[in-house]
């Protein structure tokens, strides 16, 4: 049973430090001081050292000097020249698709002053063109009421509008309800 005071609590006994506990303490801080001063004089001896390897002959020096230049300049050159590359990625070449025997005319009449784009609120925004081996596909972009729509032939826009023709530059479509035929035009 550990002895108590009067009071109730325990009373501990200290011990003195040991001497090895001690030494180690001492030699661990003098540890770090010696590394610290070694860090902040660091900058402080290089100059010297850099100029003491250069004494003797300057002609020894330069032939060095021009030795090692050499041997520099070896390492920077390629072992292979480069190949010419293949194909350019920044230039744009337009290749020849195969054509089909018979085009279609292309409609290239803005719109009619009788026709109705603003009534329908249809407007042509685009036409993207494949190339197929049948010959090219176009697709038409169209924008209406902040809805678009990517049409090709004989595809609706709205319930009220197909598709009938599409060219470079002019869109036909045909009102389902009457018949009368609508022209969108890029602008």
């Amino acid at each position: 049973m550990p002895p108590t005071s009067a009071g109730g609590s325990l009373v501990r006994r200290t011990r003195p430090v040991r001497w090895r506990r001690a030494a180690a303490i001492g030699i661990l801080a003098s540890g770090v001081a010696g590394w610290w001063a070694a860090a902040a004089s660091f900058n402080r001896s290089t100059a010297a050292v850099s100029t003491a390897g250069m004494r003797g002959a300057p002609e020894g020096r330069a032939s060095v000097l021009e030795r090692e230049i050499e041997r520099l300049h070896g390492r920077g050159r390629p072992a292979a020249a480069p190949r010419k590359p293949l194909r350019n990625l920044f230039a744009f070449v337009r290749r020849p698709a195969a054509r089909a025997a018979v085009a279609p005319p292309a409609l290239t009449e803005p719109a009619a002053s009788g026709a109705r784009p603003q009534a329908a609120g249809l407007k042509l925004s685009g036409i993207a063109e494949d190339a197929t081996p049948s010959g090219i596909v176009r697709t038409a972009i169209i924008s209406s009421d902040g809805q678009l729509y990517l049409v090709k032939e004989g595809e609706n826009v709205t319930r009220r509008f197909r598709v009938a023709r599409i060219s470079s530059d002019v869109v036909e479509l045909s009102d389902l309800s009457d018949g009368t035929v609508l022209r969108l035009a890029l602008k």
